[in-house]
């Protein structure tokens, strides 16, 4: 399992702000966006958008930087693809 998320005061994982990104391990290092919180969940969203899936808090980290800008630069190509801005 990798590097989880930080944890707060009591001991669970902090609620990361919308649109961090994160690496789901429980999912085989699938990429996604933080979007709230259900039950015991986190909500993450494929980057770029799609269908939702629920993560375990203690299975996801943190992107390094190297990821990070490599999901940022493969955003823009996607959306440059699609005619976005």
């Amino acid at each position: 399992m990798g590097q989880g998320p930080s944890e707060g005061t009591s001991g669970e994982p902090e609620v990361p702000p919308p649109g961090a990104l994160f690496r789901d391990e429980g999912r085989g290092g699938r990429v996604g966006e933080f979007r709230g919180v259900v039950g015991p969940y986190w909500s993450l969203r494929p980057v770029g958008g799609g269908v939702e899936w629920e993560a375990e808090p203690g299975w996801v980290r943190a992107l390094t930087p190297a990821e990070r800008l490599s999901v940022e630069n493969a955003l823009r190509n996607l959306r440059s693809s699609r005619g976005g801005v």
